[in-house]
């Protein structure tokens, strides 16, 4: 017997992981993902499926891993699926990059009003239109953990002006950041709205009705945190009246229904949850499964561990 297993729910996964162990150590790494019964009796570490993890997690009394290394950063509700004696680690250092670039592209896109110059690229219409931009822009970045970190860094060279808010105030990366009590004060500033926070039920609907009307007249907000963390029925009435712009990657309801408003409305890019979808999250995804591997088959404690049962 090995002396330690791991399980990945596709080949390809298995193999990059494969690739990356330290031959010294005895982990073997086998393919699971959930829709069958497992293929050892005893599994050290499982790796569910990326953004489908919830029948994998409903299986996992059958072999009480020590470990269960998750593909995303996020893990609202999780804990509520998982059987007594779990840790549950997520994927921290995987899909910062990634997200804060697609941040970063849905403001410039938004800005520099690339949605009306596709639509106008599509009728063959020549007409150069004048923009925001994001030169001496406010932005107000609402979520300072890893994700709003990797967003801030790149915001560095735009010539805007950053404010980060989080739980707590504090002086952090050269920055100011300012706590959530600030936020009222901090809107009516606001060019453009990042939210940037986890999900849960601290941060459900926080950009409600009366936040999205502090927002001064065509202000943006981008959504990368997640769906719930907005009231969706108070953003489609002042998108359609409007009063702002919004360009999401995040919704709720997720995915976004064919009918729903924010598909069509002037002012809406609708980004389907992507975040993290970039070819730098294999190299990454298989670069912390190793390594969270070779620390458990080293007697270490693992890192990014969020949830223990």
């Amino acid at each position: 017997m090995t002396s330690l297993t791991v399980a990945v729910p596709h080949e390809q996964l298995a193999e990059d992981v494969r690739a990356r162990l330290d031959p010294s150590l005895d982990i073997d790494v086998v393919l699971w993902d959930g829709a069958d019964a497992p293929p050892r009796e005893r599994i050290d570490l499982v790796v569910p499926p990326y953004m489908r993890q919830g029948r994998m997690l409903a299986r996992l009394g059958e072999i009480a891993p020590r470990l269960v290394q998750g593909q995303a950063i996020g893990f609202e509700g999780v804990e509520d699926r998982l059987p007594a004696g779990i840790v549950y680690a997520n994927a921290s250092s995987v899909h910062e990059t990634a997200t804060a670039e697609l941040t970063l592209t849905l403001i410039l896109a938004a800005q520099r009003r690339l949605d009306v110059v596709i639509r106008n690229q599509e009728r063959a219409t020549w007409d150069s239109i004048g923009t925001p931009g994001l030169a001496d822009r406010r932005v107000v970045l609402l979520g300072y953990g890893g994700v709003g970190r990797a967003i801030a860094r790149r915001l560095e060279g735009f010539e805007a002006e950053l404010v980060p808010v989080a739980s707590r105030a504090r002086d952090e990366d050269g920055l100011r950041v300012r706590g959530i009590a600030d936020l009222p004060a901090l809107l009516p500033t606001a060019d453009v709205l990042v939210n940037a926070l986890p999900g849960g039920a601290g941060t459900r609907r926080l950009i409600d009705d009366a936040a999205l009307s502090a927002l001064p007249d065509g202000a943006l907000l981008v959504n990368i945190g997640r769906g719930p963390t907005v009231d969706t029925d108070a953003l489609v009435d002042h998108v359609r009246r409007g009063r702002i712009r919004v360009a999401s990657d995040v919704f709720d309801p997720e995915p976004l229904p064919a009918d729903h408003p924010l598909w069509s409305l002037d002012g809406a890019i609708v980004s389907p949850h992507m975040g993290g979808r970039s070819d730098a999250m294999r190299p990454r995804i298989a670069r912390l499964v190793a390594e969270q591997a070779e620390r458990l088959a080293r007697g270490e404690e693992p890192v990014n561990v969020v949830i223990r049962t």
